[in-house]
């Protein structure tokens, strides 16, 4: 059996398919997080991206993502070892520590519904679009005690 590529390449030598396809479908960094500018520790909510389709965990414009919301980070293998927000079950982190994906992930598993049976997505999670809050302060009620 071979081995696969994401235990053999590094992230810079992966080709575009095999990039893309280590993202998970968790939808957790379509999440708005709360950054304390003091101490730049990171707020976890429950409020997803004007983009993010809660049904699915994926983008609605994953595409042009970039251009329609201003503040959307798109993952590079460069910047997935400085993002302090990716979760901790994130597969671009996981690779990029020297760790493998877990049970879960659709690639191992071979099958993308197992990263929402096993409870790690944000299926049916997520309980306001940002386009649903008026003021900065209104994040606060959304505020999750942990990275989901």
């Amino acid at each position: 059996m071979e081995t696969p590529f994401w235990k053999t390449k590094a992230l810079e030598a992966m080709s575009p398919a095999e990039w893309e396809s280590l993202c998970d479908g968790c939808g957790k960094c379509c999440l708005s997080k709360l950054e304390d500018e003091d101490t730049g520790e990171i707020y976890w909510t429950s409020v997803g991206c004007r983009l993010f389709d809660a049904r699915s965990c994926r983008c609605s414009d994953y595409a042009n993502r970039l251009a329609r919301v201003s503040d959307c980070v798109g993952l590079t293998p460069r910047n997935v070892r400085s993002i302090s927000w990716l979760p901790s079950t994130c597969a671009y982190r996981l690779v990029a520590e020297g760790r493998d994906l877990y049970w879960w992930h659709r690639l191992v598993s071979g099958s993308a519904e197992t990263v929402h049976e096993a409870g790690i997505s944000m299926r049916g999670r997520v309980k306001a679009s940002e386009t649903d809050l008026a003021e900065p302060e209104d994040y606060f009620d959304y505020m999750l005690d942990e990275e989901p």
